[in-house]
């Protein structure tokens, strides 16, 4: 019989408990796997590790993202899945913003989460089999698709999850072309070996409030400002079909879409079995199994 304590462990990146913000250095691996074991050619390992994300172009097909891209088209028009917690709509308006847990919703997504193109990776990186975390997509229709502030999601899983280690990695499979200027992903390419630990208590149930527009578990200014000015801005673009591979503690966000031209892309969050989540570090319970799955089978398998 196994014993899991639901007890946080020493808690190695302290956040949401002082007045003043800090910044921290990382306690864990950027690669946990062996950069021979996997799809990854050991270059492409290395620039995960320096700048705390890849991409991979092309990597699913033409014929893959028009199927998706219906699939995506279907889910946004479901009048009944929109009385649905797990999807989130733009406040200004009433467009469809994200739909969570989409692996469980359509079986187009459940077989993706389970592809040995994106698995393979995943276990290559985290150096263990690995569960889904999270999955959603992002929706940014043209002429009014809102921005995601800087942040780093390891934070909030830390936080309000109860992730313990920085050993979890983020798959973002573009479902439209990625320009400059209709909101593409940017991250600060090194952010990740930095943790920025944040100021304000977590409310009860602040994921209702956050997942529309979030503030509490948000970075400062300063911190910010330290960050870009280290690393610089790197600007996500590509085309349909490419995979952006990157850490969980990466400083990432992206601005609103006022251009024609959409921007959606499928996310899947990929979790080692060896970091399943615990009692959460900085909230008084944890979120809903749509945002942080306490299913930790492993996919692929």
């Amino acid at each position: 019989m196994t014993l899991q304590m639901d007890l946080p462990t020493a808690d190695d990146y302290p956040t949401r408990k002082a007045a003043e913000p800090a910044l921290l250095y990382r306690q864990d691996p950027v690669v946990w796997g062996d950069a021979a074991s996997g799809p990854f050619a050991p270059d492409d390992v290395k620039a995960y590790g320096d700048r705390g994300y890849t991409q991979v172009r092309s990597l699913v097909s033409g014929e893959e993202v028009e199927a998706y891209r219906a699939e995506l088209k279907r889910l946004s028009a479901d009048t009944d899945l929109r009385a649905d917690e797990r999807v989130i709509v733009e406040p200004s308006s009433d467009e469809v913003r994200s739909v969570f847990e989409v692996h469980k919703i359509s079986p187009v997504f459940a077989d993706l989460v389970n592809d040995p193109r994106l698995v393979d990776r995943a276990r290559q990186l985290l150096g263990s089999d690995v569960y889904v975390h999270q999955s959603r997509i992002n929706y940014k229709p043209g002429f009014g698709g809102g921005s995601f502030y800087w942040h780093s999601d390891f934070e909030t899983w830390h936080a309000e999850d109860g992730l313990p280690r920085m050993r979890t990695v983020s798959f973002s499979v573009a479902l439209t072309d990625n320009f400059t200027h209709n909101g593409a992903l940017m991250i600060m390419p090194g952010s990740h070996r930095t943790f920025v630990s944040c100021v304000g208590e977590t409310p009860d149930d602040h994921y209702r409030d956050s997942l529309v527009s979030q503030h509490v578990g948000t970075p400062d200014q300063d911190s910010l400002s330290f960050l870009a000015n280290r690393h610089g801005i790197d600007v996500l673009t590509g085309a349909a079909g490419d995979v952006t591979v990157f850490d969980s503690n990466c400083m990432h966000g992206s601005g609103g879409n006022i251009t024609p031209y959409p921007r959606s892309n499928v996310f899947i969050v990929f979790n080692s079995v060896e970091n399943t989540c615990t009692k959460p570090f900085s909230a008084g319970r944890p979120r809903p199994e749509f945002l942080a799955a306490r299913d930790f089978t492993p996919v692929g398998r």
